[in-house]
């Protein structure tokens, strides 16, 4: 069976839809996926009128019909174009998701999130079953367990109950989802956990003895343990166990810039991450996988654009294309090395010439180094979380020995000195047009803006262990200097990205504050 290779636009949740080519089938399909996943709030268990229940869940000229009618047109259109294009076509959907209405009138607002629950599993059935009758183009369904989004979704009411239970709540979902969607209607399931099942071998061993395989049935993996971090390990259950999988692969990172500067991830999910080389996996990469496993090789999942929220907003596809294109190029064929994927992206969609290409190959690579070390450090001494989105809040270390932390400020100054190696190969490219040589050099020089603003604040912090008044007032001048290079990029470059906010919280304590302190504290 050929392997699928499935992109998805994962628009912010509640936000303003993304504008990227890559929302458009054609376009997928030209670069060689064979599938399209449909964001969670376009999909057809959405959208279904509820016809084989007895309960008039969206009433006639109600705001809810109204509303439903809308999403049913734009899901028919959606598929009709991915269908024209040849593309299979994937809904995502969250577990469990059901009418506000519906839940009312059954009065199970306190069981609906319960998938053991008779009444909840009726209730399940029917939407799987309303959702291919009524969406009859649709291949399969792409369901996960671990959030539950609601943004876009104001008639329904979301829940799951013990989600991080294997037995009893993981085990037994997957099995209905199988019988329904598998065996009844010959459809395909994608399942998907994250935070669950995902990062315990385990468990994962545990629903491997007790799911048997189907011949449409594939397990979802994120190739990271844990989120799209940099400095966690290679995930130990692909390669695992007796179902298919496929890998999940977010190439617009909300750690790591969304594509408003280079981060070449494609390279390290293919052939291993710098940082995972050396964790004694078998499994470390995508080519690994492939090659001492590749019966439970089921394709790829590319999250184009999305993660997170808010921004950075690129302000150009070129970061994001590239990761997407030689991740599915690559997945289509995995006997051809990586990097002569990336010599072909090179030559057929940037018309580069030997010598530039190189250059930009060079750029490319490192950015993955230049990523993990203004961030983190190799063996991941710092919190993954202290930098998301648009913001970023005080360095907070999960090891901070004095040892470790030398060791990171060491990694700081690299960071900033691979950057500025990497502004001086931009200018070494003959790129294609004005446009795109503009923000490909204004986004280096954003990398760089960041990675001296990363550099200030660790700096900063261990002046402030050591209780340093003349290094605190030097980190605190530092932090200042690299905003003011930052800030200045929109005068430099027309087509640069949207930027980080000093004062961006949330899910995060801006540094700033910290900074504001200190400088009255120090009087600076």
């Amino acid at each position: 069976m050929s392997p699928l290779i499935m992109d998805m636009v994962h628009h912010n949740p509640g936000e303003a839809l993304f504008e990227t080519p890559f929302n458009e089938a054609d376009y997928i399909a030209e670069i060689g996926y064979n599938a399209k996943a449909y964001f969670l709030f376009e999909s057809p268990s959405l959208a279904i009128d509820w016809r084989s229940v007895d309960v008039d869940v969206f009433p006639e000229g109600s705001e809810s019909e109204k509303w439903l009618k809308q999403k049913r047109e734009s899901i028919l259109a959606q598929h009709a174009k991915c269908r024209a294009a040849g593309l299979a076509i994937y809904a995502q959907a969250d577990m469990v998701l059901l009418p506000k209405s519906l839940i009312q009138a059954y009065g199970i607002e306190k069981e609906f999130g319960d998938p053991k629950n008779p009444l909840v599993v009726d209730l399940i059935k029917k939407q799987i079953a309303e959702s291919f009758e009524q969406f009859p183009d649709l291949d399969g369904f792409l369901f996960r367990i671990g959030e539950t989004y609601l943004h876009d979704a104001p008639h329904h009411q979301g829940a799951i109950k013990d989600k991080d239970n294997t037995q009893e709540t993981i085990i037994p979902l997957i099995n209905l989802l199988r019988e329904e969607i598998c065996v009844k209607h010959k459809k395909k399931l994608i399942f998907r956990s994250w935070l669950s099942f995902d990062r315990d071998p385990e468990q994962y061993a545990l629903i491997n003895q007790e799911v048997e395989p189907h011949e449409y049935l594939t397990l979802a993996v994120k190739h990271s343990e844990d989120d799209f971090h940099r400095g966690t390990a290679f995930s130990r259950i692909i390669g695992q166990g007796r179902h298919p999988q496929i890998i999940e692969v977010q190439c617009s990172r909300e750690y790591e810039g969304k594509a408003a500067h280079p981060n070449y991830i494609a390279a390290g999910v293919i052939n291993g991450f710098e940082e995972n080389l050396n964790q004694g996996l078998e499994i470390y990469s995508l080519k690994t996988f492939v090659d001492q496993t590749p019966e439970l090789y089921a394709g790829v999942w590319t999250w184009c654009r999305g993660g997170g929220w808010n921004g950075p907003f690129a302000a150009n596809k070129l970061w994001y294309e590239l990761n997407a294109w030689v991740i599915a190029t690559w997945a289509q064929n995995t006997s051809q090395s990586e990097e002569q994927v990336f010599e072909r992206y090179c030559k057929e969609k940037l018309n580069l010439d030997e010598a530039s290409s190189q250059h930009f190959r060079k750029l490319c690579l490192l950015s993955l180094d230049g990523v993990i070390r203004m961030r983190n450090t190799l063996e991941g001494d710092v919190d993954l979380w202290w930098a998301r989105d648009m913001g970023f809040a005080w360095p907070k270390y999960i090891h901070d020995d004095q040892a470790t932390i030398e060791k990171c400020l060491a990694l700081k100054d690299e960071a900033v000195a691979i950057w500025q190696e990497m502004c001086s190969l931009a200018d070494q490219i003959s790129w294609p047009d004005e446009e795109l040589a503009d923000f490909a050099k204004g986004s280096v020089h954003y990398g760089l803006g960041v990675a001296m603003i990363y550099r200030s604040l660790f700096y900063a912090d261990a002046a402030v262990r050591n209780d340093d008044k003349e290094a605190i007032i030097q980190g605190i001048g530092d932090y200042d200097q690299a905003w003011d290079f930052y800030e200045s990029l929109p005068s430099k470059f027309k087509n640069l990205s949207t930027q980080y906010q000093k004062d961006y919280c949330l899910h995060l304590d801006p540094a700033e504050n910290v900074i504001q302190e200190l400088k009255k504290k120090y009087n600076v």
